[in-house]
């Protein structure tokens, strides 16, 4: 009996370090962590990944602001151990992306072993009638924008997630390790018109945070070498 248990616990083992390190068998979520008074630092962070056996690699950066990309299983208990510790820090979960393309869903295609996660986040606009219209076009996008699936996938995107929070989004890009935003992200529109018209359309729903710089819409978080 041993040889069959010991190939039992390989196969576990191999699935958990596989899906934590591939960073997409598991279900994901955010958290954010916002220091307004500028007394929260990155080493203070990292001190409590070290405290809690949580992933540095995890963590992503803008300013005052920081990111733990983690398992859905994880996130609600990290947020509780941050809010106990830090109380004077905001502290937000963004559960149950609203949008979620996959592209070996979309093109049946084997996914990249490893991937780089691309944050960002931006606001929706004030005003209620035009948030529902947002979040209509991304329920709707796979069968009335088809172009937009297309474009990701011609972009080697491996995922697209969309979280909110309030007003506020998070955006994931999923592209394979090694490879550049910028250099894939022309893709998304070579031949494809459509995804032209598209972000055009969601550039009046979407506005910078509120300490984002004049004029820019999605601030970009680094994540922790």
């Amino acid at each position: 009996m041993k040889q069959p248990i010991k190939l039992f616990y390989f196969l576990i083992f191999l699935f958990i370090t596989t899906g934590c390190s591939n960073h997409h068998a598991l279900s994901t979520s955010v958290i954010e962590i916002v220091d307004y008074d500028y007394r929260f630092s990155t080493q203070t962070l990292l001190n409590f990944t070290k405290e809690n056996n949580i992933d540095k690699s995890l963590i992503y950066q803008w300013q005052n602001h920081w990111v733990i990309y983690c398992s859905t299983r994880d996130a609600g208990d990290i947020k509780v151990k941050l809010e106990n510790k830090y109380p004077k820090l905001t502290i937000r979960l963004y559960e149950n992306p609203f949008y979620n393309f996959n592209r070996q869903k979309y093109s049946h295609e084997k996914p990249a072993a490893l991937w780089d996660n691309i944050i960002m986040t931006s606001n929706m606009v004030a005003d209620s009638n035009k948030q529902n219209e947002y979040l209509q076009y991304h329920r709707t996008q796979f069968e009335k924008w088809p172009e937009i699936s297309k474009g990701f996938s011609n972009a080697s995107f491996q995922q697209v997630l969309v979280f909110r929070h309030g007003r506020q989004l998070m955006l994931i890009i999923s592209i394979p390790k090694g490879e550049s935003l910028d250099k894939l992200n022309p893709k998304t529109t070579e031949n494809n018109p459509r995804v032209v018209e598209w972000n055009s359309i969601m550039s009046n729903y979407q506005v910078g945070i509120d300490d984002a710089p004049k004029g820019v819409t999605w601030v970009r978080f680094d994540q922790l070498k």
